[in-house]
């Protein structure tokens, strides 16, 4: 069978009687040139014909096609999850339309994305991704199409940001731990030399830290000092992994040795937190709560299954503000590059509560 043909716009003029002119005249709602009679017959050969006008071949003949680009690191990360449902909202009240493209975690993809996002003539971007730089969205800016970058700055591009507080988050966190008595934490991160938004969570843990021992040593405060350190967890190298696993336990096993005291360890995201659970449940079994407390940022719905607390993130808000942003970035907005930094809430869990024998 092949394919039944669909209506075009001289399909309606003809059954109209009238020229193409006049229906692009009425498509484009200038009806105040056409006469009634005119706009009756356009109006009943568009619905006999069931003629159905190509949006997108329309908006480019105007120079506009509300198509915007969403470029993420990785789509299975209940973070891009939530922006995605924040952009999503957003679009559908603005009237925009969005091209989802999921790197996978892979720099040279991303680098093809953003080039076929050129080609599809997108209104603007916005570009939650692993490692693209400035000169790879030189192209987009030079073409005038403006970029909202999300959780994460790229170096040398001006463009606005939207994200979660790092530096109020991490603080958040730090207190909570020190307030109900832990005095060892570690605080475990994926490779963050290239990651803005990662930079600034291990700063503000080190700042953090800083500031609790000078409080602690400014009061003569008696008892075990407090203790900190950043550990690298790389999730894409095994091997690496593995020995991070292994010096985790090291650390547990002594300091199970020195009393029992029990350890804090605060996962800078989701995905470094599931991977610590996984580790810790098939080393301890069932409790190996009882030798550490996890935290984490990302309140993932496996967190509160097993009674973890965490750093809600607004990714449903932050997706959302972003649209807002590039809009106004479509729509004309000329001002300097804006950040929106929104704050994180504390989800006390059972996980940092419970209270040791010794």
């Amino acid at each position: 069978m092949s394919p039944v043909r669909r209506a075009t716009i001289s399909d309606v003029a003809r059954e109209a009687g009238t020229g193409k002119t006049s229906v692009s005249r009425y498509l484009n709602g200038e009806t105040s040139v056409l006469s009634a009679d005119l706009r009756s017959r356009i109006e009943a050969a568009i619905k006999r014909l069931d003629y159905r006008p190509n949006q997108m071949a329309r908006g480019l003949k105007r120079g506009r096609n509300r198509l915007i680009g969403l470029l993420v690191a990785d789509l299975t990360n209940p973070y891009t999850v939530g922006v995605a449902r924040g952009v999503e909202a957003a679009c559908h009240a603005l009237g925009l339309m969005p091209l989802v493209c999921n790197a996978a975690n892979e720099v040279e993809m991303e680098r093809r994305y953003l080039q076929l996002m050129t080609t599809y003539r997108v209104e603007g971007v916005i570009v939650n991704a692993l490692g693209v730089k400035e000169e790879t969205l030189q192209p987009l800016g030079e073409g005038g199409t403006p970029a909202v970058l999300v959780d994460r700055s790229i170096e040398g591009l001006a463009a606005d940001m939207v994200g979660l507080d790092n530096a109020e988050a991490v603080k958040l966190g730090m207190h909570h731990l020190i307030e109900h008595g832990f005095r060892d934490i570690r605080f475990i991160v994926q490779p963050y030399e290239r990651i803005s938004s990662r930079r600034w969570r291990e700063a503000a843990f080190r700042a953090a830290l800083e500031e609790a021992r000078s409080t602690q040593t400014g009061q003569g405060e008696v008892g075990p000092a407090l203790q900190g350190e950043t550990v690298v967890l790389d999730l894409s190298d095994a091997e690496a992994l593995a020995r991070t696993h292994e010096a985790l336990d090291r650390h547990l096993e002594e300091a199970s040795k020195q009393g029992g005291r029990r350890v804090a360890y605060f996962a800078a995201n989701g995905p470094v937190a599931l991977s610590l659970a996984l580790h810790l449940h098939a080393r301890y079994g069932a409790d190996w709560q009882e030798r550490v407390a996890l935290m984490s940022i990302d309140d993932s719905e496996w967190a509160e299954l097993i009674g973890v607390t965490a750093i809600r993130q607004p990714t449903y808000a932050i997706g959302y503000r972003a649209v807002e942003f590039l809009h106004e970035r479509i729509e004309g907005d000329v001002e300097p590059a804006r950040e929106a930094m929104l704050p994180g809430e504390l989800v006390v869990r059972r996980s940092t509560v419970w209270r040791d024998e010794n």
